[in-house]
């Protein structure tokens, strides 16, 4: 239990960077790769391990790799979304390594949505 305005400011002094770090992952481009059991099933530790490989290959330091659950669309895993800060997100289905890659490339770094890949809800 916190006992004084001190002892306060001193958990907010404590968790500052921390607080900043989330600030500015926010302004950058997230890739959500789903990894639930049917996407895991599916190919999904491919998929997100190659993504995060090209992430890294192409130097993007202004996009961060996610994994989390199902999205809903266990037919058409692997998922994977793609949000630029502001933007509607884009949801990917039946992603490869393959493709995991290609979306990086041209989508991420490159700005184009590939639409013959793009699941419609």
């Amino acid at each position: 239990m916190i006992k004084s305005l001190e002892e306060l400011k001193q958990i907010r002094d404590k968790y500052k960077d921390v607080l900043q770090n989330r600030e500015a992952e926010e302004n950058k481009i997230r890739i959500l790769v789903g990894m639930a059991t049917c996407g895991i099933a599916a190919g999904a530790r491919d998929t997100i391990n190659a993504i995060v490989e090209e992430v890294r290959n192409q130097n993007l330091d202004n996009a961060i790799v996610v994994q989390t659950g199902c999205m809903g669309f266990c037919y058409a895993e692997p998922t994977v979304e793609v949000r630029f800060p502001g933007q509607s997100p884009i949801l990917y289905g039946k992603i490869d390594a393959e493709k995991g890659r290609e979306i990086v490339r041209r989508h991420v770094k490159g700005g184009e949505v590939i639409r013959e890949w793009v699941l419609r809800g």
